[in-house]
């Protein structure tokens, strides 16, 4: 009887049907995100980015990813991680509202993430996970992690931080023997392309000692080029080009380590960029209307405006003071018309379906150019230059981008537009992971396909 199972089965095999999607299509999976990545890096001749042209004749790429609300990076990278909107992720902004001032704090800690992320999915399953400068990373459940994290104490080296909570103990230390030599805060700055150098050079190495199965990495020298410079500039130039030249360098890693056919590369961003040439401060409308009082370090305050790049986000000491926030639309609605018309009011209801943080009471939403600033004095109009994002994300301009070639990613397969939260159960489902990415749409068209068995 055993005998006439196994022929049963092995019939079964041999008719089994053609052209189906492989449950696990790749064994290591690397997600790339460069900071202010926009898709006419990739799509136009003039900038030098071979590796990412080379990725859109190689795989698929994105006509424009739409962003989460506001679009900045610490929002958008955890949407990256989970398949979430910052509603149910929790991560809403770069740094938490703090009403008495801003101290400095960013949302750094994995702990304050509200809904599963990849890492711990990849890690549930028995896979092997790593991290290099990953927004909100701190403290992740990831085997080789350099987390992205500086100290509040101007006296402390940047690196002590990313040193401290690196996983495991001594994995800072180590490549720093075995690949890039000694770091610190200069060589890991934002100010120089040399900075994404150094950071692939760290990621390059735990690819090549410690293969894992899913590596995160953020290569960050492009956003800061932009908000200086704007949307072009020679150190917008040189920064994307040194981006380039970090992703090669994961590329030759993957070769080396002996996993290229085992291994799909994701390159990702957080946001476009928009010039900007007007600053709005809507905080000196609510001081003028005795809302906001800052004197002497001390606030007192029934609503503030919480800026995030470009938007800002209303905030009631107490969230049910309706009169407050009646007297606020008052304010705004008595604005001159050549004010009004510079934003748009973002209701409760909108910001509900865009996925944006539950606690404010409305939002102020820039026309592209303009910029909202903080400060709760001066004039409330003024000028403004470079370039900045956090916009709402319904413009072009204002969108990143999306490439992946490697295994078990479809040949010239161009997406006219997806999600940033699309990207998680890609992930995933190249891994073969079951994973529950909230507000994330898997693409089958983006997978490839088992060939059929002719023999």
């Amino acid at each position: 009887m055993i005998r006439d199972m196994k022929k049963i089965l092995l019939a079964l095999l041999l008719t089994f049907p053609a052209y189906l999607v492989k449950a696990q299509q790749a064994k290591h999976v690397v997600i790339i995100s460069i900071d202010g990545l926009r898709p006419d890096f990739y799509r136009e001749d003039h900038w030098a980015t071979p590796t990412l042209h080379r990725m859109v004749a190689e795989g698929i790429s994105a006509d424009g990813v739409r962003g989460v609300f506001p679009s900045v990076t610490y929002p958008s990278h955890t949407t990256i991680i989970t398949g979430a909107k910052p509603l149910k992720h929790g991560i809403f902004y770069n740094s938490p509202f703090e009403p008495d001032g801003a101290t400095g704090k960013w949302y750094w800690e994995t702990n304050l993430i509200k809904v599963p992320t990849l890492w711990e999915a990849a890690s549930n399953a028995g896979l092997k996970t790593a991290s290099v400068m990953w927004p909100v990373s701190v403290g992740a459940k990831v085997d080789y992690n350099i987390p992205e994290y500086w100290s509040l104490d101007k006296n402390v080296e940047r690196t002590a931080p990313q040193r401290e909570h690196a996983t495991p103990k001594g994995l800072f230390e180590e490549i720093e023997t075995n690949a890039t030599g000694k770091l610190d805060a200069e060589k890991l700055s934002s100010d120089y392309a040399s900075a994404d150098e150094n950071g692939s050079r760290m990621a390059a190495y735990i690819i090549k000692k410690y293969k894992p199965n899913l590596l995160t990495f953020h290569i960050f020298a492009v956003d800061h080029a932009e908000h200086a410079e704007g949307r072009d500039g020679p150190h917008v130039r040189q920064a994307i080009a040194g981006a380039d030249h970090a992703v090669n360098n994961i590329m030759e890693a993957i070769e080396q380590a002996g996993i290229k056919e085992n291994t799909t590369v994701i390159v990702t961003g957080d946001h476009g960029f928009s010039n900007i040439h007007t600053a709005i401060a809507p905080n000196v409308w609510l001081s003028q209307a005795g809302l906001l009082t800052k004197t002497d370090g001390k606030t007192t305050w029934k609503a503030q405006f919480h800026t995030s790049g470009a938007s800002a986000f209303l905030m009631l000491k107490d969230p049910k003071d309706k009169k407050t926030l009646s007297q606020i639309r008052g304010v705004i609605a008595a604005l001159p018309e050549s004010t009004k018309k510079l934003f748009r009011v973002v209701e409760r209801a909108e910001l509900d379906k865009i996925g944006a943080d539950p606690n404010a009471a409305l939002a102020l939403a820039p026309l592209e150019g303009i910029a909202m600033s903080g400060s709760p004095s001066g004039d409330a109009v003024k000028p403004a230059s470079g370039g900045t994002h956090g916009f709402y994300p319904d413009f072009q301009h204002i969108q990143t981008g999306f490439l992946a070639s490697g295994a078990g990613v479809k040949k010239g397969v161009t997406m006219p537009l997806i999600g940033l939260e699309d990207i998680a159960p890609f992930a995933a489902k190249l891994l073969g992971i079951t994973f529950n990415a909230p507000d994330g749409v898997l693409y089958p068209g983006m997978l490839a396909t088992e060939k059929k068995n002719t023999k």
